[in-house]
Parts: structure tokens; sequence; C-alpha cells
């Protein structure tokens, strides 16, 4: 059987070492770097975190929870969750807490690691194994905004990935810069003990109701009780995302019908014209993140919220200046200015055969066959990697349809032993072709986004629905790869 490393114990990470041990595969070790796992939700801690896809799709399908506390859930929740389902498959023992990669490199050619990929982590630890599979995720790095004066705020400042929860907010004058699904959270959860909060919005976005609900006993009895009710409530919630993403590509009157719900939900819980104004976006609604939101618009009709929407020139140590000269004083600054989506795999560096740099071979975007493989790297394999994000739906799901795949690519690998598996690159550049061709006809082509590159390249959304894509991947066809020796 063929040696593997997975990198991360996220949602990708676990749901690919689930699928390698349900399929007899069990020589493969899972480096993480932190201390715990739970990937974005253990580092997200914020005030009100939790998810806006329903629980009982953002899940694993072989792993369903009948009895979730609520429709969204939180991020306790969650990573209890994932807790849960490390510790009822024996994951435990598979992970290596605290072991940061810093690089992998393939080895050609004979000897002892010849065709084997050498993994380094910051720790000094060398590990080799003849399969690599990156689970680390896009949303793992927060990013900073550049903004001059950042560094001489003198009071506390954090972003909200890192979250310091020792800084009491009670009765503190509190800058949050950005305004995006983080944002949408933690400013209703400090807004009612903060003294004043300043939310300063480059952009406004879109926001949409979200219907969340307690889960009561009766209806967590019917889902344990009655049998195939968490497949049908599942069910129920993937085809409401899937017939929304129809309207990313194929039937834009999908996207307006949302958008109308969007601006009715505006309308509706913000009755001052001039506020509703500066909350109105100024974009086609799905080119950015949707968000949802019962509790954000009241949050910022309260008397002690202001809305600014002039531009930040500069933070001080008082506060934050704006454009038109005004200091902004406070006590605290809260980033809530999202991540370094397109960033993949970094700062890990990834060499293939020859030497081959995976950072000088994205140097314009991130790219990959099925968002899987890439041409030069024999044998890797990325969980959650290059356009497999999605506008709408469950990640969960398309996390399971990659590691269906990558695990029948492993059965092929273990069929030819001492041979690699390396994706023509032909194949991969015709994908990626079609695949760009398509996204320039979505919403995200038409304004800037954590989706986008700096040269406009659309790197991390997948332009259509999770069933299109489960069904690209639903077989290995041997015609796009190579089999070759080391």
């Amino acid at each position: 059987m063929p040696s593997i490393i997975i990198i991360g114990a996220g949602f990708g990470g676990l749901g690919m070492a689930i699928e390698l041990q349900r399929n007899g595969f069990r020589e493969f070790t899972i480096l993480e770097k932190a201390a715990d796992l739970g990937g974005v939700w253990r580092e997200n801690t914020y005030p009100g975190a939790a998810c806006d896809v329903p629980s009982p799709l953002y899940s694993f399908s072989h792993e369903p929870k009948p009895k979730w506390r609520q429709r969204y859930s939180t991020g306790p929740d969650i990573r209890e969750y994932m807790r849960e389902v490390t510790e009822r498959n024996g994951l435990y023992d598979r992970i290596v807490f605290g072991a940061e990669v810093t690089e992998a490199e393939f080895v050609a050619g004979p000897g002892p690691d010849g065709g084997r990929w050498v993994v380094r982590t910051a720790d000094d630890g060398t590990r080799t194994a003849d399969i690599l599979i990156s689970a680390v995720g896009q949303l793992s790095r927060p990013a900073m905004p550049a903004i001059p004066g950042v560094e001489t705020f003198a009071g506390p400042s954090f972003h909200s990935a890192r979250w310091d929860h020792g800084v009491p907010l009670a009765g503190k004058r509190v800058a949050c810069i950005g305004t995006g699904a983080s944002a949408i959270q933690y400013v209703p959860e400090i807004q009612p003990e903060v003294a004043r909060l300043t939310l300063f919005q480059r952009t406004a976005a879109w926001v949409l109701p979200k219907f969340d609900t307690d889960y009561k006993p009766v209806h967590q009895r019917i889902l344990i009780e009655i049998p195939g009710m968490p497949l049908a409530e599942r069910l129920s919630w993937w085809s409401i995302a899937e017939f929304v993403a129809l309207g990313l590509v194929e039937f834009p009157g999908i996207v307006r019908m949302v958008s109308r719900i969007a601006e009715k939900h505006l309308e509706e819980q913000v009755t001052d014209p001039e506020l509703r104004a500066k909350l109105t976006p100024d974009y086609p609604i799905g080119c950015k993140r949707g968000l949802f939101s019962s509790d954000y618009y009241p949050a910022l009709t309260q008397p002690n919220v202001t809305v600014e929407t002039t531009p930040i020139s500069e933070i001080v140590p008082e506060g934050v200046r704006t454009a038109d000269g005004v200091l902004h004083e406070a006590d605290v600054i809260i980033y809530g200015t999202g991540f370094k989506g397109t960033e993949f795999l970094w700062p890990m560096k990834i060499r293939g055969r020859g030497g081959a740099n995976l950072s000088d071979v994205w140097d314009d975007g991130a790219h990959a066959y099925l968002g899987i493989t890439v041409p030069e790297f024999p044998n890797l394999f990325l969980v959650y990697g290059p356009n497999t994000n999605l506008g709408v739906g469950s990640i969960i799901y398309m996390i399971e349809s990659q590691a269906r795949y990558i695990r029948r690519a492993v059965q092929l690998l273990a069929e030819h032993p001492g041979q690699c598996l390396e994706v023509k690159p032909e194949v991969e550049r015709e994908f990626n072709t079609a695949l760009q061709s398509r996204l320039a006809r979505t919403p995200w082509n038409f304004c800037t986004s954590w989706y986008r590159t700096a040269s406009g390249r659309i790197t991390n959304n997948w332009p259509g629905t999770t069933r299109s894509y489960r069904r690209r991947t639903r077989h290995v066809q041997t015609a796009d790869y190579r089999l070759t020796s080391p």
C-alpha cells in the first residue's frame, strides 16, 4: 500500500483521511501545524462565529448528526462535531499536532527516496511518503489592510481571525474596519456592550435574511427515529443551494430574484434613507460573497453606531483618520478584512519534478486540473484547491467529491507500485482554458473581490453546481494522466 501524508486537520484533511480509511488505505499521517484540529473553525473564535450553510448540509454525508442544536451551527458546535467525527473514526492517533509543514520536495530517480515526497516541518523534522495531499484550505491566512500607520495605534488591535478575548470591549470606543462575512456576525454581538462603534465600510455587502432556528427535541427525535429523514433534510437544503447556483451562469433570472429578496430585507430593516443608501451595494449580487444575517442591519441602526464610508487615509495613535481629515478616536481597532484566499499553499515551498517551484508555476494565479492535480507535481493532490470554492452551497460536499477522486487515484497507484501519477499538461491547460471562459460569464468577473488575483484571474470559485463538479470527478480518467517511473 502506498504511504500518504495529509497536510491539515480541518474538514478537508479529516474528510480525506476518512475516505482513505473506509476503503482500506491506512498508511497515512496527518500533519497539523496547530495544537488542535478544526482549521478555519479553530482559528475563528470571534463573538457570533457561525456557519451560513445549514448544519444538515455543512457536515459529512457519511457522518450525519441528528442532534444539531440549531439550523446554522456556531463555531463551537462545529468544532465539537469535528472532534466527534475524529474520535469515532479513530483518527487522533493519525494526527501529528504542532507539525507545521514548511516545504515538500518530490525526489525523482533511483535511490531510497526516489519517486517519493520528502516533507520538512518547522521543528526540523523530515518525513517521506509516496503520496502528498494538501488540505490546508483557502481561508487560513488573515489579510491585513495596507493602511499607513497600522503599527502606530496606541490601543489594542487585532484581526477577527485572531480575536483577542483578553481585551475588554465594554464601554470602549471600537473601530471596526471591514464589512465581510465575519464582521456581520461579530458587529451585532459587540454592539450592545461598546460605548461607540464606528464601522468603516469600503463596499456595501449584499445581505440576505438568515432564517435561523433552534432545533427542538421533537425535531431531533424525528431525525433519529424516522429512517431516511436526515438524508431528506440534507437533500432539501442541497436542492435549494443547487437551484440558486444555477443563477450564477445559466439562469440570471434566479439571481435577480435573490437580489430582490436582499433589497426588500434592507428596506424593511433600515428605514433611514441616508443609512440605507450607504448600505446599498453598487455591484451585481453574487459578485462578492453573499452574506446572511437578520441582526446586522438592526445593529447598525442603533444610536451608538456610525457607518463611515469615507476612505481611510491612515491609522494614528488616537484612532482612524479618514480622507476628509476627520479623526475617529478609538480605544480598540478590529480588522474584519478577510483572508489571503488567492495565495494557495503559501508560505509552504513545494517543488516538483525537475525542481519545479509551485509558486513559480502559479505566478499568474493558482490553477489545477479539477482543482486537484498540477502537471510536473507527481503524486501531489489538493483538497479545496484552486477553483473549488463555492458562491452557493456546502464546501463539505465539494470536499467529499475531491476525496473520492483522490482515493481512486490512490487505488490506481496501489495497482501500479513504484509508479507515479501525473496529469498531462495539455489536459490541465484545456480544462483551465474552458474554466476561465465559463467564469467570464459569472458575476464574479464584474467587481474586485478575494476571488480574483490582482491580474483579474478568478482562482477560487467553481462556475457551476456541486452536482456538475461531482459528475466531473466521479471517475479518474486514465487518459488524462501519465503513469511513469520516478
